[in-house]
Formats: C-alpha cells, structure tokens, sequence
C-alpha cells in the first residue's frame, strides 16, 4: 500500500556491530531500518528518503521505499520487455511486419547493457535475437512463445541469449534518454558498419518509437516517452536511385533476350522479366500475377499494336518460413502500403501482350490460375529468378561491367521501366500510379530524372505563352 504517512527517527548508533550506524524510519504502520559502517552512509540515505516524501512521491508501506524506487526495482529489463512486445505484436502482425520487429529490436537491444565485458560476437547475438528471442512459434499449449522456449538453440545462441538476459539494463533506466543514443546511432547502420539506407533507418526508428509509446501508454513503465527528449537526427543519406547502374532501354531488351536464351527456365520466366520491366511490376506481385488478371486484346492482326491492362491486387512477397504461420517462404498479402482488397491498374504495351499470350498458350496456368511457377510447382524462389538473371548479365555485359553494380540484381528493371516513362514524359502522377508509389516516394528515388524533365516542360509552357503574345 502507497501512503504520504512516513517518519524519520535519529540515527542511532549500536556499538559492537559491524555496521553500527541505524537509519529507522515508519511507513504506514510498519517499521524500517538500515544499517551503514558509517555515519554520514545513514544521513546520504536519509537524505534521499526525505527528498523523495518533498517531492510528493508516496511509499510503499511493505518495502518501505518511495515510489520511484519501487517502480524502479519491480522495472523488467529491456531484453524481457521487448521479448514480451515481439510476442504481443506477433499474431495480428503480417509476416514482413514481425521480421521488421525482431531485425530493429536485434539491432537495438544490444546497445541497451550494463557493460560489454564478455558479450558474445556481434553477429551471434544479432542472430540469437532475430531468430530466437524475437521470433515466435507455437508452445505445446497452442499459444506463441520465443522460438528458444520450444526448440534447443546452438550452444552459442543460448550463451548468447543468457548473457544478454543477464546484462540488459532496466527498462525504468530509459528515463534518462541519453541511453537511447546508442541505440539511434545503430539503427544507422548495417552489420558491416556502412550506412544503412535512409528507408531502413527510419523504418527501424519507427518500430523503436511504438515500443516506447507502448512502454508508456499501455505498460506503464516510463513516465513519457525518452525519444522525444533526445536530440538526435539521422545522418543525411541520398535515397536517389543511382541510375548509372540502371540499364536503359537496349541493355535492357538485350537482358530479357538473353534470359529467353537462356534455358529452359529462362524461356519460363522470360514474360515474368518482362512484367519487371514493361509493367514495373514488383516480384512479389509477379509471382502472384494470374490470367484472370490479365486483359489482353485479341490475338488478330488488327490487334497487334493495341495494348492490354494487367489489374494487380495480391502480393506474395518471400519473407522466409520462420515469419508466416505456415511456414512457407513467403505471405499472401495485398498491395504495398494499400488497403487489404485495393487494386491497382497497369497498362501493358503490345510487347508485353505477346509475352504473356505465347507464356498461356507454351505454358498453361498453375491450378490456382497464377501463370509463373517455380521448377518444382509453387512460387518462383528469388534464389532461382536471380540465377536465370546473373547468366544473362555474363551473356550480355562485358566482363568489367558484369563485376560492377549495372543491372546488378532483377529489381534494376522495374527501376529501368520506371525512368522509361518519365523519360518519355508521361506525368508523374501517372508514373506513380501504375508503378504503385506514392508522389512523395517516387520524387525521392527518381528526382535526378524528373528534373531533366523539367526544361521540356518549360519549353511547352514557353510555346504556349509565346503563341499567346502575337497579335
């Protein structure tokens, strides 16, 4: 019970004690006492004691300790609070969702110790709380639990897991937002100690400042939250795509050549990178894309130059078996960052209509009606779409450039589709609709590009007004 009834008596002196020096006070109806090797150890503590009744905090009849005291020994550590938060959060969250937990809480949580005498390598413990502490599965009774509950971890892990549990600070020490520096500078940057890219720094921020405002609003445990305290700003870092990596228009049909002459599995996926490029779609959606989706004109000579429409509103993006409930490598989901149900609306050049026509009619379609399947049945895997693509840069890039970052990776083409239309002046609000960005994000990663538009803009406005000034 919390009570304003405290008293202090005189210290006492009891000779012959190892400790003679007695601090005695009352709260409530039960007495307290503490003793000290030394007189002025006794009126430190007493001091503390009364500053805390001035300051109007109330103290705990049982214990004897002010509240602020109180609240800080019952105060779980970090480690444990945010094991329960990743638990909390785990079965409404989508399965990119929980990874993005556990991978910013991996990276904070080792920056909130008490020391760092004996602490486990980086990349042990990184590992040991991204895959085992923050990463749940289910418990013998059906509810979700830490994964290292269930299942024996490495030796290493579980030392790892046990030194961080034993040196994590109290989550009520945070009252002091200095300690979140750390934490904020790491967010920064990646395992190997280069700069983490704007987006990921700010994604990670962002699931730091929902634990705070949970540790506040719901738990209690802090009286505000510290991250508004802290002056702190994230380095400045260019999001801008670097587009001397971005294959234009001939490399890029030299590309998707190559991939159709590739094998057996690159004439398969041929339409799939036509979609990367032609449509700038996102793989996720690709591999999701079926024939019911697709609007395709007539197969007849008089056809053969209209376009057709691709209607997008399913993803499945991999995000690996640990973070799905059913343990497949990848989630059912909607649209990034749309509504669960909203669609998306793609206009698809005379190209493209012939890709995907000649895919249905060699391939078929997967019972689900999806038209790209991996060799094996099921969602083409990254790891095999990303194969088929390095053997078509070693066919068409030459030797220096296949060592560089040019079209380093499948996701250059979508970025390649993109500055295409932009380049051919088609307006931004249009680009970013059938891209599926929004205004803000698309002027972020392709500003470079949109800004070379802007003098043929001007000169349409130019002619305009000079048509306007003659007589």
């Amino acid at each position: 019970m919390l009570t304003y009834d405290v008293d202090f008596w005189s210290i006492r002196k009891r000779a012959g004690r190892p400790k003679p020096w007695e601090l005695r006070w009352r709260v409530g109806e039960q007495s307290h006492s503490r003793s000290f090797k030394l007189k002025t150890q006794a009126e430190g503590r007493q001091s503390q004691l009364m500053a805390a009744l001035r300051d109007r905090q109330r103290f705990d009849e049982e214990t004897g300790l002010p509240e602020g005291e109180l609240t800080a020994r019952n105060s779980p550590s970090w480690y444990e609070h945010v094991t329960e938060y990743a638990l909390m959060k785990w079965p409404r969250a989508a399965a990119k969702h929980r990874a993005s937990i556990a991978e910013s809480l991996a990276v904070v949580t080792p920056t909130l110790v008490t020391t760092k005498r004996g602490a486990p390598s980086a990349a042990v413990l990184r590992a040991a709380l991204y895959q085992w502490a923050f990463r749940a599965v289910r418990g013998p009774e059906g509810t979700w639990v830490s994964r290292h509950v269930v299942e024996e971890p490495p030796a290493e892990i579980r030392a790892a897991l046990e030194w961080i549990a034993a040196h994590s600070i109290k989550v009520k020490a945070l009252e002091d937002p200095a300690l979140l520096r750390p934490a904020l500078d790491a967010l920064t940057l990646r395992m190997d100690g280069s700069k983490a890219a704007e987006n990921t720094t700010r994604r990670k921020r962002m699931v730091l400042s929902n634990v705070l405002r949970y540790t506040v609003e719901e738990k209690g445990l802090l009286t505000a939250n510290p991250l508004h305290r802290v002056d702190w700003a994230p380095p400045e870092s260019d999001d801008e795509i670097d587009f001397r990596y971005v294959p234009g228009p001939a490399v890029a049909r030299a590309l998707l050549g190559a991939v159709r002459d590739s094998g057996p599995r690159g004439e398969h996926l041929h339409a799939f990178f036509g979609c990367l490029y032609y449509a700038a779609m996102r793989p996720g959606e690709i591999v999701a894309l079926k024939e019911s989706d697709c609007t395709l004109p007539p197969n007849t000579p008089e056809a053969v130059k209209e376009w057709g429409e691709l209607l997008l509103g399913e993803s499945r993006p991999e995000v690996g078996g640990g973070w799905t409930d059913e343990g497949t490598s990848y989630e059912k989901r909607g649209l990034k960052r749309r509504k669960r149900g909203a669609t998306r609306t793609v206009p698809i050049p005379p190209v493209l209509v012939h890709l995907l026509r000649e895919h249905i009619a060699r391939y078929g379609t997967a019972d689900d009606g999806r038209l790209f399947r991996a060799a094996r049945g099921g969602r083409v895997p990254s790891t095999e779409y990303c194969g088929v693509w390095e053997s078509a840069r070693k066919a068409v890039l030459p030797p220096g450039e296949v060592k560089s970052k040019l079209a380093e990776v499948p996701y250059s083409l979508r970025h390649a589709g993109v500055s295409l239309w932009i380049k051919s002046g088609v307006d931004p609000a249009e680009v970013a609709a059938r891209a599926g960005h929004s205004i803000a994000v698309l002027y972020r990663f392709y500003a470079k590009i949109l800004k070379g538009g802007q003098q043929h803009s001007n000169n349409l406005i130019a002619r305009v007004l000079d048509e306007e000034d003659r007589p």
